[in-house]
């Protein structure tokens, strides 16, 4: 099982199940969930009086998502980070003179930044050095074929029999 959020209808059945007096680890496989991400969204999301309510949940998960600290960048940070592709700076480069300067960007933020502004006009990945190519070492070397080359396959049975110097494979 691998990450992924739980979306509105997981709420509702976890809440569903909780009134049938089903555990975690019980709600955890119908639901093909891990029993702590049931745990954790109960606790996370109940009520006072110990009641959890799918909608409150919810409506706290969006509240969460929506205050993350990747999204609350200043414009100065967002305009600096621009400037700098645009000079052809590489995103590692950006977060790192960016971090002395005082703007907390990742190198992952910025790539999932252009990521997200694809389909601009501008196309902010296009300032990248490698276009956001990746890069494959070796891709430009080509095969070397020898010429008149005989197959092992048509090789003296004096060779098999290996009892010369130089019939010995290494």
């Amino acid at each position: 099982m691998s990450y992924k959020q739980l979306i509105e209808g997981q709420r509702y059945q976890i809440e569903a199940h909780l009134r049938e007096g089903f555990s975690y680890r019980e709600i955890g496989k119908r639901l093909n969930l891990r029993h702590s991400t049931i745990s954790r969204e109960v606790h996370r999301n109940r009520l006072r009086e110990s009641h959890y309510l799918p909608e409150v949940a919810q409506a706290r998960a969006l509240n969460r998502r929506h205050h993350a600290f990747k999204y609350r960048l200043c414009e100065m940070a967002i305009a600096f980070v621009e400037f700098v592709l645009s000079l052809k700076w590489s995103p590692e480069q950006i977060a790192c003179v960016g971090k002395s300067a005082g703007y907390a960007v990742s190198h992952e933020w910025i790539y999932g930044r252009m990521q997200r502004d694809k389909f601009k006009e501008d196309k902010p990945f296009k300032h990248l050095r490698h276009n956001r190519r990746k890069y494959c070492k070796g891709s430009r070397a080509k095969r070397v074929f020898t010429p008149n080359r005989v197959g092992i396959e048509h090789r003296p049975v004096v060779i098999e029999k290996k009892r010369r110097f130089g019939d010995w494979e290494a």
